[in-house]
């Protein structure tokens, strides 16, 4: 099983939408642009987002 957690590589501040886009399997720029296009909702939504996923494993030290 998968889990949702922020990309360690593709990246450009914390992580989320590279992370939304491995988990679903589609392009990080496509996320980004979705972000970008729904502002002011997904400004809140990546604040939320960006508490509740995970850092990637080989970050946390595990």
């Amino acid at each position: 099983m998968r889990k949702l957690e922020k990309a360690s590589l593709d990246k450009s501040l914390f992580g989320v939408c590279g992370g939304l886009a491995a988990f679903a399997g589609i392009s990080s720029f496509s996320v980004r642009l979705i972000f970008i296009i729904t502002c002011p909702v997904s400004f809140f939504v990546y604040i939320i987002l960006n508490n509740a996923m995970h850092e990637p494993n080989h970050l946390r030290g595990i």
